[in-house]
């Protein structure tokens, strides 16, 4: 088992300085372009900001009501990033930044010590390219924080197993982990690392650490595990204790059972079959998924040989892919920790991959017809002869800005093309990962502008506080967290979860105290028959939705809401997951 000790030539100092000089313009380009998008960033700001503004830290809130659907690290770091920059647009997504670099370098490190910097260097750039890293961490959702956690406790746990013992690095990763199970809770599934090691240990396999009597320090990891745990958990128990409110002990009850082993053992969203997770090693781990064709036979030649490095890169990824399998509830996101220890696993190979013929013309045909594709569909488009991308375009409020959108499509497919023929089939993989850098420029430096009005809701509240002046009051029903978010004025809710009859009554309520000065903004759905539509102003189309201004007049005298079609469509999910 090969490993390398000694000192970074310049060529290989060179060779990082630029690949994280790529890695960071890639990841970074954008930042400031765009407000939150829906599901899931327009929801965490809105909760960061009310943290900043409330001065509570410890018990995040949407709106007027608690927010429990996930532990609070996310919001934090948010915040966090908010007091350093004083910009809600950077600092959304800092966070998500600082992860996916942690995540590129802790894979380097890794494939550094267990074998050597050009297989470290291959690791993370196989990493980098995969898309849904790419498309993940540039979102500022959980996911980005937990594959850093998970990646930094699997940093720790290799290091003590494969290059100890190594006491501190055992110590930090389970902090990580621990790290882990207060930003989403599965950050515990790092710990199952240490299955494979114990195999390997007792099979005698040679290359794994021996750390005989050491009871006590391997307890520790149990303390250190738990440590962040309960620097959360401990003051939020007592807190909602003091409290003593029905609202506060539910807020525990969600927290610590309902989004956590409950959601696991009774999931009660996106329910797939067993197999889901195969077409997302495929498609969604592109071009990463070319190797495995050559590295399956190579990985079973190693394993016989009784390599630990990969018995527990790939042991580990295996017991991933078989525990989210389990439950009904599954999505392609929870997969993303595991990409490191796969790429860590493929890197060791590649170079020799990278000299086959198959390897080399196989990404040369995708980044050339893939092209071809992307130009032909966005021609198809420009000259109005595809209906469902027109009618996608039009969906989405896109109509004025359709040229600049499909000239953008048809961009990006040209990148590839051009790449292609520049590299020829030699070089198919240098076109292939060209055409991907290509495309994500040209989307975050292109399509953010364009898309952001109508993807983040700014536009439809912007037009919203212009159609009732700066002086009224606004008031939201049916709202989604993008409608507060990007509201040019503090707003009254009427509860987030509750159904929108009650909304609706409640709005009316507080419309009816100052009809004069004070305007609801109503989703179309919950308006129902109390609300005369030809007295009320429709405001927009935004995020799948229709928009209303609502006022006193529009409001049927005597009519008690009771009408109105629950919301089924939130924003496509919770799409950080479960």
């Amino acid at each position: 088992m090969t490993t390398d000790t000694e000192r970074a030539t310049p060529a290989e100092t060179r060779a990082l300085r630029w690949f994280f000089l790529l890695a960071f313009v890639l990841l970074a380009a954008g930042l400031g372009l765009r407000d939150p998008w829906p599901s899931d960033e327009p929801r965490f700001t809105l909760v960061a900001r009310q943290m900043v503004e409330s001065g509570d830290w410890l018990f995040p809130h949407r709106g007027t009501e608690l927010y429990a659907d996930k532990p609070p690290m996310m919001m934090w770091l948010e915040a966090i990033a908010y007091e350093l920059t004083r910009t809600w647009r950077i600092a959304f997504l800092l966070p998500s930044l600082v992860a996916s670099l942690l995540t590129l370098g802790l894979t380097y490190d890794l494939g550094r010590r267990l074998w050597n910097r050009r297989v470290g260097l291959y690791a993370a750039g196989t990493v980098l390219f995969a898309f849904q890293f790419m498309y993940q961490m540039k979102r500022a959702q959980i996911d980005p924080l937990i594959t850093c956690f998970i990646t930094l406790a699997n940093w720790g746990l290799l290091r003590h197993c494969l290059r100890g013992p190594d006491w501190r690095a055992y110590w930090l990763g389970c902090f990580a982990a621990g790290l882990g199970v207060i930003t989403k809770g599965v950050g515990v599934l790092a710990l199952l690392m240490l299955l494979p090691y114990a195999y390997a240990r007792a099979a005698g396999w040679p290359g794994v650490a021996q750390t005989a009597r050491s009871a006590l320090r391997w307890s520790a990891g149990a303390l250190a595990f738990l440590l962040p745990i309960l620097l959360w958990l401990v003051p939020m128990l007592l807190v909602a204790q003091a409290r003593g409110t029905p609202e506060y002990d539910a807020y525990v009850n969600d927290i610590l059972f309902k989004q956590t082993a409950k959601r696991y053992a009774d999931s009660w969203s996106h329910v797939q079959p067993f197999w889901y997770y195969l077409p997302i090693l495929l498609f969604n781990w592109f071009p990463v998924s070319l190797a495995y064709a050559g590295a399956i036979p190579r990985w079973w030649r190693d394993l016989k040989a009784r390599d630990p490095r990969l018995l527990m890169t790939l042991g580990w990824t295996l017991m991933i892919v078989v525990f989210f399998s389990i439950p009904r509830g599954k999505r392609d996101v929870y997969l993303l920790p595991a990409l490191p220890m796969v790429a860590l696993a493929i890197a060791p190979y590649l170079e020799e991959m990278l000299r086959t013929r198959w390897l080399r013309t196989t990404a040369f045909a995708i980044a050339l017809l893939g092209g071809l594709v992307i130009v032909g569909a966005g021609g198809w488009t420009l000259h109005g002869t595809w209906k469902a991308a027109n009618s996608f375009l039009l969906r989405r409020e896109l109509v004025e800005e359709a040229h600049a959108v499909v000239s953008l499509v048809v961009a990006i497919g040209a990148g590839f093309v051009a790449a292609a023929l520049w590299f020829r089939p030699a070089r198919g993989v240098h076109a292939l990962l060209t055409g991907i850098a290509g495309l994500w420029l040209l989307w975050s430096f292109g399509a953010y502008p364009i898309l952001n009005d109508s993807s983040s809701a700014r536009g439809v509240m912007r037009r919203a506080g212009e159609m009732i002046g700066p002086e009224r009051e606004l008031g939201l029903v049916g709202w989604k967290e993008q409608n507060m978010l990007m509201a040019d004025r503090p707003t009254m809710d009427f509860g987030f979860k509750a159904p929108l009859p009650d909304q609706l009554a409640r709005g009316t309520q507080w419309l009816a105290q100052a009809p004069e000065r004070r305007r609801l903004f109503v989703l179309e759905k919950a308006m129902g028959d109390c609300v005369d539509r030809s007295l009320a102003a429709k405001v927009g189309h935004a995020n799948r939705r229709d928009w209303w201004l609502v006022g006193m007049d529009a409001i049927k005298p005597g009519c008690v809401p009771g009408g109105a079609a629950e919301d089924d469509a939130d924003d496509a999910g919770d799409g950080d997951g479960g």
